[in-house]
């Protein structure tokens, strides 16, 4: 008797300790035992966790949000917790909970969770058990409620009874009309996902109606996520429905007086762009699109000018070219002088793509004096767009066309008084030497490519020497041992040991790269040399470059030459520099 009494105790005892840790004070405690919920559940078996713990889970929901949280998501996966599909609908009740709660993060994870849940329901579930909770939550008196609600719709409706199909037609309907915007936020935000499963006449006689009454909503906010809906709609219309129900919506939404609509149009344009098809791009959005250009907002002209490429690539070829010439290169030629620089920025970061839609002879004649005018911008950040796109230029022109002009806005960046714009151009020299050819480079750049090896500021001199580097693998070793060692060498007498350091650190990355012969010839003399600086933090790098060099040097070198002087730092009177030495000498043995 004791026995079975001790066997009935132990199987109480995961939910009477999950019950204990869910009323600790300690909300780090509360968070552990639920996201060991799984563990729980599968220790107290199918039938329990259907009928003690998921009750008790429903009647406890009142704690800190991110406890609510990790339940909502632990939720989502406890099907085959609960007995698998047929049983799904018994998780309903506490994430329904949870999609009431007032914090948004909390119920947007349990709606994913009653999403999930929602796919592996049989279809008489669903209609006895998933849509009723829609109708529930879609009834609710508080917004709160009502905001779930409208992600459900979509995932029930396909598979449940016409009748019920038209009875969350009416419920969806009265949550685009609702009196809180929150909801009319949440419903437009969802109409699109709804209009894919829904059948096509009723999206002409229900969901059309509730799409331009959200379009044209009084508060902002909900407009602007009709947007969206206009790319949904369109892609499942034919082109006459289309010109009928969509385009007008989109002609109004063009010339909203809200800013933040109209920038929704132009950050979604593509996509309306590809779901309409070319017909209606020509007649509409191209005059459409040319306002947006236009646009009284910076954020709007800069959202539109991010599109341009994009746009022009997508039109169909046959006018394709007359289109981008007549249309869209004035409102270009307009931004590329705009006051605002997010807008010449975003402008510069796809404009280059145009080169190749328009050809070599319009790129000489219309596009070349725009790039130009760019690369002598005052910002900073447009001058670098151009820069990191030129790929695409050349591949149509050729370099010599924009060399002349380029130069001077290569140096300008080189010496702006900002690092970080400095750090930038350093990134993109490896892709400009290999464009401008190595004789080019020589001449008018190399210059500038050891001058910042003297930057006052570390992360430059840094930069510049893993640019060094890069440089070699593109012009070779050769190239490295006429042009740029006996700069660098050059520097290891430098009066500043800050110099001498980034000697070394040239060092470094350049034996690898130029092999053997020329390291043993050229760089390890000076950095044998080095091993008497006066600065310790000097001789201390010396020993790391003796080991970094040492896989490029024969041991008939590293015996008589390298040896002798790390033993000799070995007994230096600064300890950094005896640990580094030691290290070094410890890491060139296990070379062999």
């Amino acid at each position: 008797m004791a026995a079975s009494d001790s066997a009935g105790d132990d199987s109480l005892y995961p939910i009477a300790v999950l019950i204990d840790e869910l009323k600790n004070e300690d909300v780090q405690l509360r968070l552990n035992s639920i996201k060991k919920l799984s563990t729980i559940a599968l220790a107290l078996g199918v039938e329990r966790t259907r009928s003690e713990l998921i009750p008790f889970l429903t009647e406890t929901i009142y704690d800190e949000d991110e406890v609510l949280l990790a339940l909502a998501e632990q939720l989502g996966n406890f099907i085959t917790l609960v007995g698998g599909p047929e049983y799904a609908y018994c998780l309903l009740p506490p994430l329904e909970s949870l999609a009431t709660v007032e914090e948004t993060v909390v119920r947007d994870k349990a709606v994913e969770s009653l999403r999930a849940v929602a796919q592996q329901h049989s279809p008489a579930d669903l209609e006895n058990h998933f849509v009723p909770l829609v109708q529930r939550l879609s009834a609710g008196d508080w917004f709160t409620s009502r905001t779930s609600a409208c992600g459900l719709f979509s995932v029930c409706y396909p598979r449940i009874s016409t009748q019920m199909k038209a009875d969350l037609r009416s419920h969806f309907r009265a949550l685009c009309q609702d009196d809180t915007p929150m909801v009319r936020r949440a419903a437009a935000t969802k109409l699109g996902e709804l209009a894919q499963v829904v059948e096509l006449e009723y999206l002409k006689t229900d969901l059309i109606p509730m799409f331009l009454s959200l379009t044209q909503d009084e508060q902002d906010s909900v407009r602007l996520l009709a947007v969206e809906a206009c790319v949904n709609f369109a892609s499942l219309f034919p082109q006459e429905d289309i010109e009928m129900f969509v385009m007008p919506t989109v002609r109004n939404c063009t010339g909203d007086t809200s800013w933040r609509v109209r920038y929704m149009v132009a950050d979604k344009f593509t996509d309306l762009q590809k779901a309409v098809g070319p017909e209606i791009t020509r007649t509409d959005l191209v005059p459409a699109f040319q306002n947006l250009l236009k646009d009284t907002e910076a954020e709007v002209r800069a959202a539109a000018a991010n599109k341009v490429k994009d746009f022009c690539q997508n039109l169909d070829k046959a006018h394709q070219e007359s289109i981008i010439m007549n249309n869209i290169l004035p409102c270009v030629k307009e931004l590329v002088a705009d006051p605002n620089q997010h807008v010449k920025s975003a402008l510069a970061s796809v404009i280059m793509g145009l080169s190749p839609i328009l050809g070599r002879h319009n790129t000489i004649e219309h596009l070349l004096p725009l790039f130009l005018t760019q690369l002598k911008d005052e910002c900073p950040e447009v001058r670098l767009n151009i820069i990191s796109n030129l790929d695409c230029v050349n591949e149509v022109i050729g370099i010599q066309q924009l060399s002349q002009s380029l130069l001077p806005a290569i140096v300008e960046l080189a010496e702006d008084s900002k690092w970080r714009v400095r750090s930038a151009i350093i990134e993109y020299m490896p892709l400009l030497a290999g464009q401008l050819g190595r004789e080019f480079f020589d001449e008018k750049l190399n210059a500038l490519c050891m001058t910042w090896l003297m930057d006052h500021v570390f992360a430059i001199r840094e930069a510049a020497t893993l640019n060094l580097r890069k440089l070699v693998d593109q012009f070779g070793a050769e190239w490295a041992e006429t042009t740029i060692i006996p700069k660098v060498l050059a520097m290891s007498r430098d009066q500043n040991y800050l110099y001498r350091m980034t000697c070394l650190f040239c060092i470094n990355v350049l034996a690898e790269a130029c092999g053997s012969d020329i390291t043993t010839r050229l760089l390890l003399p000076t950095v044998l040399n080095m091993a008497n600086d006066k600065v310790a933090n000097v001789r201390f790098n010396v020993a790391k470059t003796l080991q970094k060099v040492a896989p490029q040097l024969d041991q008939a070198v590293i015996q008589p030459q390298v040896k002798p002087v790390l033993d000799k730092l070995t007994i230096d009177n600064d300890i950094d520099v005896k640990y580094s030495a030691s290290e070094a000498i410890a890491g060139i043995a296990a070379l062999g």
